[in-house]
């Protein structure tokens, strides 16, 4: 009788004959039936290594599971128990050491004179996953490209992030278009052991010497011109150009529908057109958003009923204060955050250099007076979460992040929930106001900030270097362009520009509120 090809380590033979007697032409023929019982063993292919924990998914099946009752199962040679469930034998719960290991069933023959089936797997038990090591990162901008390299001892695949890399002699490298602010590196080997690595991104801010305009501004030439011309002769290389200002209006034709929704667009300038420009001049542009202050949003959300998206006071009232009616908007409601990244996103989009938060804060204030709806956590930490997650959104779209902060925030951080140390790791550079005019007499050994301008900065911005140091973030801090209680021309700017080189910190945003310039005194670069 033929049972047909032989397949490699397994035996068909015939368990179960049936005689059958028939009259054929006046005599009797007997005729032997056989079938085959279909032992086999499942996720387990000869010769192949495999996990401690994947030997629980091996399976023995038969044809016909009543069959099973009868099978036997030794691994290297000794007998095994097995898990006897769902029409299927498992070796479960087997401690089986590091190593080559031999498996194999029996399923016997109810005919003596026929040889039992068996079938035999030889394996690997590898428990060791793959060593990885990553090159330190770095992209020399957000925009990329990015190279990654390392060594991958023991690996088969390599993944960066949703990329598959190729593994050649134990190494990988591979060359990134969009830049995140950390990558997973995941490493397989053959068995399924898998290891996982999350890769901080570093990317170094470059630096700037800036001076702030607003949305109006840059729509005025009587103040736009004198500043392209600081330009034209090097003394800046960056124009911070307002993206939503303290008012919560966005000077562009924003494309955001809860902008369009509250009517925060105001049309002061078009926003490609303005970057084209000032690009064109090889300049940077920072956008500034100013985040949680934001009068519209605040205004058209309490009114709505959406009111969890305002800071309010403990008796359920909006928070005003100095600020004014619905102000300052919830930074622990999602939607709010939300808003803020769009917008930041957006503006990555058209090409904003960097995104620049300011008023990314609580209110000023006692604390014990305010209620933010839906807190779980500290203000501080709150703060830290969104500057995380605003990262992550516009580091892919090739933008540098940075946060505007108070000076205080250096040994006060609880006055307006701006941890320091905890929002360093988490963006591209920390702003400083460290205006002189805004400090009491006294600070840090000073008598008089406000007419003692190097002398005061100098050790600020030496504070917050000190702070960001080892983070990844550099230091570039807000400076005084503007009288208020003494007067600032050239000499109190550029005494403020040396505290800061001084401090370790070269870059700086010049800050007037009425955007002029003319008499800062910036030397050509």
């Amino acid at each position: 009788m033929s049972h047909g090809p032989t397949r490699a380590k397994r035996i068909l033979v015939p368990l179960v004959a049936v005689v059958v007697l028939l009259l054929v032409a006046g005599t009797v023929t007997t005729i032997v039936h056989s079938r085959d019982v279909g032992l086999a063993v499942t996720d387990l292919a000869d010769g192949t290594p495999i996990t401690p924990t994947g030997v629980d998914r091996v399976a023995i099946t038969t044809a016909d599971p009543a069959d099973l009752a009868q099978v036997s199962v030794q691994v290297d040679g000794r007998p095994v128990e097995v898990d006897r469930a769902g029409g299927r034998l498992r070796l479960a719960g087997l401690d089986l050491a590091e190593g080559a290991h031999t498996l194999s069933a029996r399923a016997p023959n109810p005919l003596p004179w026929m040889p039992d089936e068996t079938v035999e797997r030889t394996f690997t038990v590898d428990a060791t996953p793959p060593a990885v090591v990553v090159e330190p990162a770095e992209a020399s901008s957000p925009r990329g490209p990015l190279t990654v390299r390392g060594t991958a001892d023991g690996a088969d695949t390599v993944r960066l992030g949703d990329r598959e890399v190729p593994v050649r002699d134990g190494k990988f490298e591979a060359s990134l278009d969009a830049v995140p602010t950390a990558l997973r590196v995941r490493a397989d080997d053959r068995a399924g052991n898998t290891v996982e690595h999350d890769v901080a991104i570093k990317v170094t801010h470059p630096g700037m010497r800036a001076v702030h305009l607003s949305a109006t501004a840059w729509a005025t030439p009587e103040l736009r011109d004198p500043v392209l011309a600081l330009a034209r002769e090097h003394r800046i290389d960056t124009v911070q150009l307002d993206i939503k200002d303290e008012s919560g209006e966005i000077g562009y034709d924003s494309q955001v529908p809860l902008a369009r929704q509250v009517g925060a667009n105001r049309n002061y300038y078009d926003a490609r057109a303005a970057l084209d420009q000032l690009h064109g001049m090889g300049l940077r542009v920072v956008g500034r958003v100013v985040a949680f202050r934001d009068p519209v949003l605040g205004r058209a959300s309490w009114e709505s009923g959406a009111r969890d998206r305002v800071t309010q006071d403990t008796s359920g009232a909006a928070w005003s204060a100095h600020y004014g009616e619905y102000s300052f908007t919830n930074f622990a409601n999602t939607e709010v955050r939300d808003y803020n990244i769009a917008i930041a996103k957006e503006a990555a989009q058209l090409g904003f250099d960097d995104i620049l938060y300011d008023y990314v804060r609580r209110p000023d204030g006692p604390l014990g007076r305010m209620a933010f709806p839906g807190l779980a956590t500290t203000p501080e930490q709150s703060i830290v979460d969104f500057l995380r997650d605003s990262r992550a959104a516009v580091r892919p779209l090739g933008a540098y992040l940075g946060a505007s902060v108070f000076g205080i925030a250096a040994h006060s951080p609880g006055d307006v929930a701006q941890d320091i140390p905890g929002m360093s790791p988490h963006v591209d550079y920390v702003a400083p106001m460290v205006y002189p005019s805004h400090w009491g007499p006294g600070e840090y050994g000073v008598g008089n900030p406000n007419a003692q301008p190097y002398d005061i900065v100098r050790p600020s911005v030496a504070n917050f270097v000190e702070l960001t140091r080892g983070s990844g973030a550099v230091v570039i801090p807000w400076l005084q362009a503007f009288s208020l209680g003494h007067h600032y021309g050239p000499g109190e700017i550029q005494a403020q520009v040396a505290a800061t080189r001084d401090a370790g910190a070269p870059s700086f945003l010049l800050w007037n509120a009425a955007c002029a310039y003319g008499d800062s005194g910036l030397e050509p670069a």
